[in-house]
């Protein structure tokens, strides 16, 4: 029986990379979009073209009922989820000067309460099976800091310390928990940056020259989710270029 993989914001860039994957890896990939998500199903459409039989799941990361539904859905109808990729994120840059309140929920709510939201209905289950996987989507930024990023910094340096704290708990029963901190990654999300900006300020800061491409990625989750990853838990690998090392 295949081991089923669900991807959080799966529909387009760094998440399609990621379910594309691990489909060819074996894994049953079950994706989710967000509510006002119109075209969920000709994204699905056009994936069965190129051979993928994805599962797509409506689900608002960012609220915990709503995520327990989507996981009590995929268990009754297609099996328990093995493989968890918390890859599902929003930004709302602006100076703090300028933020709001909104605006700072906004970002911790779907991009850090979303992995609570999403891992605690599966966690019990793969540590009651002796295997698992839970890899979560940081950022670079979320270890170097980013100007007008107050919000998407602290969520996404959250998320680590969520993965350690995780992986303590669930080391000797066979589950793993990492966390990938990718750099500017050519998706939807980064090309939507001013091409001056990205031109002048963000591609310099980068040794290789380059965004990385959403594939070299999706590798780095295939191997964490592998046999081979078992002994590697309560880590947060960058990639990112050389742009930041610590």
């Amino acid at each position: 029986m295949k081991r089923i993989a669900l991807v959080t914001g799966g529909m387009g860039g760094l998440g399609e990379a990621v379910c594309i994957k691990l489909a060819g890896m074996g894994y049953q990939v079950v994706t989710t979009f967000s509510p006002g998500n119109t075209s969920a199903e000709q994204w699905m459409t056009s994936m069965r073209v190129l051979g993928f039989d994805f599962r797509a799941y409506q689900c608002n990361v960012a609220d915990y009922e709503s995520a327990r539904e989507c996981i009590r859905n995929i268990h009754r109808e297609i099996g328990p989820v093995d493989v968890l990729v918390n890859n599902a994120g929003i930004t709302r840059d602006m100076t703090f000067k300028k933020m709001d309140k909104t605006n700072w929920d906004a970002v911790m709510s779907t991009n850090l309460d979303s992995v609570f939201n999403m891992t605690k209905p599966v966690c019990d289950g793969m540590v009651e099976r002796g295997w698992g996987r839970i890899v979560n989507i940081s950022s670079v930024n979320g270890q170097k800091g980013a100007f007008g990023q107050t919000n998407y910094a602290a969520a996404k340096a959250g998320m680590h310390g969520f993965t350690k704290a995780l992986a303590l708990e669930v080391a000797r029963k066979g589950v793993t928990v990492n966390t990938i901190s990718p750099g500017y990654i050519g998706t939807k999300m980064v090309m939507a940056i001013d091409k001056e900006v990205l031109e002048a300020k963000i591609i310099p800061q980068i040794p290789m020259g380059r965004l990385g491409r959403p594939e070299e990625i999706a590798g780095l989750v295939a191997y964490l989710a592998s046999e081979e990853a078992a002994f590697l838990t309560g880590a947060n690998i960058a990639i990112n270029g050389g742009q930041h090392m610590s």
